[in-house]
């Protein structure tokens, strides 16, 4: 069997002003900026920021699937991702922190638990893929609605 071609997905930057960039993706617009001590004027996050962004979507919309299947009464949930960056050129992420918070009537920590170990195990492709190269560390609170 042939392997079947593979969509290509994009984004794309075009300059603006400085630093600023004017970015295009699935048809959404996003400004992308760098920090003042480069030319940046604060028009948009940090190219690399937007990994931390990434992550937290990208778990928070498997973690809120798989409680919503198991039927947990979820009224909110924030996902909080801080990362560390090492000093020297280029600055990569070497440690980063997952934070779930969920509140709603009843929530099962362990539905919680067992939600995130799936995320971050099998289901988000950021977290593999970031993962590869930083450490990834992962906690939640529960909260009574």
């Amino acid at each position: 069997m042939k392997d079947s071609p593979r969509a290509l997905e994009n984004a794309s930057v075009t300059l603006a002003e400085g630093m600023h960039f004017a970015g295009r993706i699935d048809g959404f617009s996003i400004d992308i900026d760098a920090e003042e001590s480069v030319g940046g004027r604060g028009a948009g996050p940090q190219p690399l920021r937007l990994l931390l962004l990434g992550i937290a979507g990208c778990t928070a919309m498997d973690v809120i699937s798989i409680l919503r299947k198991k039927r947990q009464e979820v009224d909110d949930l924030e996902v909080e991702v801080l990362g560390s960056r090492v000093e020297e050129h280029p600055r990569v992420y070497d440690d980063v922190e997952i934070i779930y918070r969920v509140r709603g009537k009843g929530i099962e920590p362990r539905d919680v638990e067992r939600a995130i170990e799936l995320s971050e195990g099998r289901y988000c492709p950021v977290i593999a893929m970031i993962g590869e190269a930083t450490r990834i560390t992962s906690r939640y609170e529960v909260k009574e609605a």
